[in-house]
């Protein structure tokens, strides 16, 4: 038995624009992705800086008095002051990364000859496993791999050029947006709080004014623990860079370059030390390969050590996140944003803390 259902032309249209609208904000998001991907990184990077600029501005107060002027000043110069330390990492880093490799190339025969006894040594250890002429077929597997890299070289020149210009033109946008989000951002916040504040929503903005103070807080304060244990871990390898090259006589002008290197990538949570420790590892490698060696034994136990008691000891009561949750959200972030999801998963994890602690009050406002 079927039935008739008659409606009036208002609810027809109040039914469908419910998903109609859904359907359009998706659209807006998938097509906006990238430039909201863009705004929060400044965002991130603003609060990042806060603890610098806040002590900046501290030091202008404490010498010449307090003035509005200052916290602009404080801003800029915190910026300036954390572009031209990056700068001149990625300056002092990479021409060492290119002339470390440039001399593995260069000396590749001699320490292949002296590490593995040249190809007579490579065949001899390939008989020993039941491979006859290993030479061979080592130079074939790389011929084969050299052609297939020059091939897709080839083929995607025109469109890796496209790719740099592409991030350098998103990496232009985040600092000229990390600047003004210094600059504007408190007032632009203090703006959006008067518009949005009444008699009647009164409580209820107080808390949303404390949540989004305690989770400014959060970024702020992860970060700067986080460079507090990259710098340590910095300081780990130029010392022990240092004492290989006085045990086996390699270049220890190369520790200061190492530590650095270090220190920087260990900004990325979880793969970061990894990745630092195994460049690291490859460049002193090129040199000597028994000081690569020993540095990666002696870089494990170091990492074991800050992993388990320097890390935990100086981030960990910061952040007030169990492990399995930190490397849940590490993971998720991971998969859905790829390494820039891995790098604001651990905050992101702590202002959901702040959500959570913060329910009862937010519960109470509502009522």
């Amino acid at each position: 038995m079927s039935k008739r259902i008659e409606t009036d032309f208002r609810t027809f249209v109040k039914f469908w624009s419910v998903p109609l609208v859904i359907i359009a904000m998706l659209f807006f998001l998938n097509k906006a992705l990238t430039g909201l991907i863009i705004i929060g990184a400044s965002i991130f990077l603003a609060l990042a800086l806060k603890p610098l600029v806040h002590k900046v501005n501290n030091f202008f107060t404490k010498h010449f008095g307090k003035d509005k002027k200052h916290q602009t000043l404080s801003a800029v110069l915190a910026y300036f002051i954390v572009v031209l330390v990056v700068g001149s990492i990625v300056a002092i880093v990479g021409p060492v990364v290119v002339n470390e490799t440039a001399r593995f190339i260069q000396h590749f025969p001699e320490t292949f000859e002296n590490t593995f006894g040249g190809w007579e040594g490579v065949n001899n250890f390939g008989k020993s496993i039941g491979v006859n002429d290993l030479h061979t077929q080592i130079d074939n597997a790389l011929t084969g791999l050299s052609n297939n890299l020059l091939g897709l070289l080839g083929n995607n020149l025109v469109s890796s050029v496209s790719g740099a210009a592409d991030i350098i033109m998103k990496i232009t946008l985040v600092l000229v947006l990390t600047l003004l989000f210094l600059l504007e951002g408190p007032s632009i916040a203090e703006e959006l709080w008067k518009g949005v504040e009444d008699e009647d929503n009164k409580k209820m903005v107080e808390v949303a004014k404390r949540i989004v103070s305690k989770m400014a807080n959060v970024v702020s304060t992860y970060v700067s623990r986080q460079v507090i244990v990259a710098l340590i871990d910095g300081c780990a390898t130029m010392l022990i860079v240092l004492v290989v090259s006085l045990m086996l006589g390699s270049p220890s002008s190369l520790a200061v370059p190492m530590g650095l290197i270090t220190a920087l990538f260990y900004l990325i949570p979880m793969f970061g030390q990894f990745i630092g420790g195994t460049l690291v590892t490859l460049l002193l490698m090129s040199s000597n390969v028994w000081a690569g060696l020993i540095y990666a034994i002696i870089y494990i136990i170091y990492a074991q050590i800050e992993n388990n008691i320097i890390a935990p000891k100086i981030q960990g009561d910061a952040m007030k996140l169990q492990p399995v949750v930190i490397l849940s959200a590490i993971v998720i972030g991971m998969y859905m944003f790829g390494l820039l999801g891995a790098i604001i998963a651990i905050p992101i994890a702590g202002c959901v803390r702040v959500l959570v602690e913060e329910y009862p009050n937010i519960k109470a406002a509502g009522n």
